[in-house]
């Protein structure tokens, strides 16, 4: 069968391509991404080109795409001149746009503007269907100028986008986290959202659950027993002082040794009285209830409610993985166990990213999948967790 090619971009550890690796219609022909850490580390620090190569079994191109010409992309790529590309993933850094960094409410970080270069990108290789996952800032933020000037370009180039901000949840992931999901297509073609894949059905409240999830976690899948070990006796003794199944460090105030559990930072919050969301700080995730957002340094209990429902330790690569929606056949790789977690949190979960390559599929067929055929096998979601829903969802075609 002639397979659509797919073109990845800001490729990561391969959650995006990972949807359309695992349909067969599809086949990954090229990847880039300059492996960017931490910003002080620089390029090929984050060892998720070795993760890429592992799952998808193409190694990507160590580049900074921010220094490419578009119209030299496919030479860097080691593509030819008359390669079709029907499927182009352009996920660029979220992190100049994500709320979680409170400069991002004033100053535009110079990353943003690879979202424009994207659709250069796009325009250059002729891709017939761009997908693209971000921060809900892009679309709804104070530089949200970026995504329109990705839109106008791409409708001027023969494209029609579409861009709606989602609670992931909604289509099945075990998490709270909430995302911008861009699809243009050429105006050839129908363009679907995934409210067209999903119209009139849902998913049930237990699906996902963190308990569901680590429930569905294989016996023989890697990277149950990786995690980071407390670094202090002081860390150990505060988290196994915070109370099981959602508790968090706001519970340690009323302890008569408050003052030997409780942090400085933690001490002044409480003086200010101005909590925010750092009550999430030390905390641990709740069993009945879906993860909280998987962020990029979700290795160290202290930076959000990573901690275990119900053991005294971090969740591990493993159930990190399957909160972010990977299957239990997906492989980390890297040296560091701190980048195995930025591998997860950095990535498009590839639960949804399945979801996605069905809705191209749909697009460039006119075949109409179930939303149970988009279901991605060994993760937390099953067919019998699909329901029918009572109201009828748009359809934009």
């Amino acid at each position: 069968m002639k397979k659509f090619t797919v073109i990845d971009l800001f490729s990561g550890a391969g959650g995006m391509s990972y949807g359309f690796f695992k349909h067969e219609a599809f086949k990954i022909i090229a990847a880039a991404d300059a492996e960017l850490g931490k910003p002080s580390a620089g390029n090929g620090k984050l060892q998720c080109n070795t993760t890429y190569q592992k799952n998808i079994g193409i190694n990507p191109v160590n580049c900074d795409l921010s220094k490419i010409d578009p119209k030299n992309l496919k030479k860097i790529l080691k593509l030819n001149n008359n390669d079709k590309v029907n499927i182009l993933s352009c996920c660029p850094p979220c992190t100049g746009f994500s709320r979680a960094n409170p400069n991002n409410h004033l100053q535009d970080d110079r990353r943003n503007s690879l979202v424009r270069r994207s659709a250069e990108f796009a325009s250059e290789l002729s891709a017939d269907i761009v997908v693209m996952e971000n921060a809900r800032e892009l679309i709804r933020g104070n530089f949200k100028h970026h995504y329109e000037w990705f839109r106008e370009y791409l409708e001027c180039h023969g494209y029609n986008v579409f861009g709606r901000t989602y609670m992931l949840s909604r289509f099945g992931l075990p998490q709270i986290r909430e995302r911008a999901i861009v699809i243009a297509a050429k105006q050839n073609l129908p363009l679907y959202t995934l409210e067209s894949l999903w119209d009139g059905w849902g998913v049930v409240d237990e699906a996902i659950t963190v308990r569901k999830a680590f429930s569905a976690i294989s016996p023989s899948a890697e990277g149950q027993n990786q995690y980071p070990n407390f670094s202090s006796r002081i860390v150990r003794k505060r988290i196994e002082a915070i109370p099981l199944d959602g508790g968090s460090w706001m519970d340690l105030i009323s302890r008569p040794d408050a003052d030997d559990l409780l942090t400085g930072s933690m001490k002044r919050i409480i003086k200010l009285n101005k909590f925010g969301s750092y009550p999430d700080v030390y905390g641990r995730m709740a069993l009945n209830k879906p993860a909280p957002t998987i962020k990029r340094e979700c290795s160290h209990i202290g930076n959000g409610r990573y901690a275990h429902p119900i053991e005294h330790r971090l969740c591990s690569v493993r159930e990190m993985a399957i909160l972010q929606g990977f299957p239990n056949d997906f492989q980390f790789n890297g040296a560091s166990i701190s980048n195995l977690y930025r591998h997860i949190g950095d990535a498009v979960p590839p639960l949804v990213s399945y979801q996605l390559a069905n809705l191209c599929h749909w697009m460039l067929t006119g075949i109409q999948p179930s939303v149970a055929d988009a279901i991605l096998p060994e993760t937390n979601l099953q067919q019998s967790d699909i329901v029918r829903k009572n109201h009828q969802d748009i359809v934009y075609a």
